[in-house]
């Protein structure tokens, strides 16, 4: 009863001294503390939602595949982001990020040396928010090889164009490379992450050749049906989900809460509008509304608005998401022509969308679009950035994938195509129990 006692004669004094220690705490929290801090917070919350991205890839690229190979795409979109992190870490923000010239970086290796705070915000911070989309650049490229790449080779890929390919180009357009300096602008990433892996998708796809069956003797295409398409529409609202991490997160500030909400409001209007023009296009011409065309609608809005989400308005950005639809209907059209095999259709959702949104910045720019009075110098600008990311990536990737044919083969053998890569590659079904075991 006295220690009783004596413990409650001690409560007045606590609840004295907590306001006291609160009120002491606060005062040295300047303005400049908490403003980095909330965008220290909020650019590591943005971070994590392109993260959570990666989710929705593989689960895109896993229901429009067959289920014998969901295991092997599950598995590169993964360790995509493994050997991102790494590949980013040993050489790649260097060469991004480095203090250098106009075509690339030469510090920070290892991030020695790095300053304490970049833009504002823990240097860190920073390098996680750049990591994740390195990644989501890496990961576009599994979907347009699926059902046929060997693993190994695809790990290695999956480092190169971490380490070398995508850092070069973000260094032009992110790190004061000559494309900043000629005024090139891509507030998040339609030319430095979709068209780099639209592009690099679009080689890889050529250079291992279509999938068995998929085309008949004559050229005509043959449909492959995806294994779960309820799975891929998972992953399509995951990607969107993950979006509002991806375009506004890209303002490194939760202090500028006007620019966050135009952007978060232009990048839904974007994916919004395609997914309906796609789906009235592909209901015009083939007379039912298809599912995985909708899907695909969606994520090119998505990726066109990626450049300029943050200075056109928001009819700029319905109209911009709109006229993704034929870019997209007519781009898988055109690689069926072409007799590429593109299973997910990541040529014209990330390659051509990503043209197309690097040039509407040009052309819907608030004040140097051509349609709003700027003139064509923007437009230009912005068409000699993309050009040059498309054949600077169709160049480079073709000596990534030619040097690894020659060393450890591109493409598995048919008999493991035929078995399907999760058995041939891995010794797993990714749904056990439907395949038929022999015994003596």
């Amino acid at each position: 009863m006295r220690n009783q006692a004596r413990s409650a004669a001690w409560l007045p004094v606590l609840v004295m001294l907590v306001p006291a220690a609160l009120f002491a705490q606060e005062d040295t929290i300047t303005p400049e503390a908490l403003a980095k801090g909330i965008n220290t917070v909020w650019t590591l919350i943005a971070g994590f939602l392109v993260f959570f991205m990666q989710a929705g890839f593989g689960m895109l690229e896993a229901g429009f595949t067959r289920a014998k190979n969901a295991a092997n795409i599950l598995m590169k979109n993964m360790m995509d982001f493994t050997m991102a992190s790494l590949a980013f870490w040993i050489i790649g923000y260097a060469l991004m990020y480095g203090v250098g010239n106009g075509l690339f970086g030469s510090s920070y290796f290892f991030l020695k040396g790095v300053p304490a705070d970049t833009n504002g915000i823990p240097t860190q911070a920073f390098w996680f928010f750049q990591v994740v989309f390195t990644a989501a650049a890496a990961t576009i490229v599994a979907g347009a090889m699926a059902e046929r790449t060997r693993f190994v080779s695809y790990l290695i890929y999956s480092f190169l164009i971490s380490a070398f390919l995508y850092p070069l180009v973000g260094h032009w357009a992110w790190g004061g490379g000559w494309l900043a300096q000629l005024g090139f602008q891509d507030f998040a990433g339609s030319t430095v992450v979709h068209t780099v892996g639209g592009w690099a998708a679009l080689v890889g796809a050529i250079m291992l050749g279509p999938r068995i069956g998929k085309f008949s003797p004559d050229g005509h295409p043959r449909a492959i049906p995806g294994h779960n398409i309820p799975l891929a529409a998972l992953g399509c609202l995951i990607l969107w989900f993950g979006w509002f991490g991806f375009n506004p997160g890209s303002s490194l500030s939760g202090m500028n809460a006007d620019l966050i909400a135009k952007v978060a409001v232009n990048t839904n209007m974007a994916a919004a509008s395609g997914c309906v023009a796609t789906m009235l296009l592909v209901w015009a011409l083939y007379g039912k509304p298809d599912f995985s065309m909708a899907i695909n609608g969606a994520l090119g809005g998505l990726v066109a608005i990626t450049a300029p989400c943050a200075t056109v308005s928001i009819m700029g950005s319905i109209l911009i998401g709109a006229l993704v639809a034929p870019i997209v209907v007519f781009g898988v059209r055109l690689l069926d022509k072409l007799l590429i095999d593109d299973p997910v259709g990541a040529v014209p959702v990330h390659g051509m969308c990503g043209v197309w949104g690097t040039l509407s910045l040009g052309l819907f720019h608030e004040t140097a679009g051509l349609f709003y009075g700027g003139g064509w110098m923007q437009l230009g600008v912005q068409a000699l950035g993309s050009v040059t990311v498309v054949l600077f990536t169709i160049a480079g990737m073709y000596v990534i994938f030619k040097i690894l044919d020659l060393t450890f083969g591109l493409r598995v053998t048919p008999e493991e195509e035929i078995r399907g890569l999760d058995i041939g590659e891995h010794g797993m079904e990714s749904y056990a129990g439907f395949q038929v075991f022999l015994t003596d």
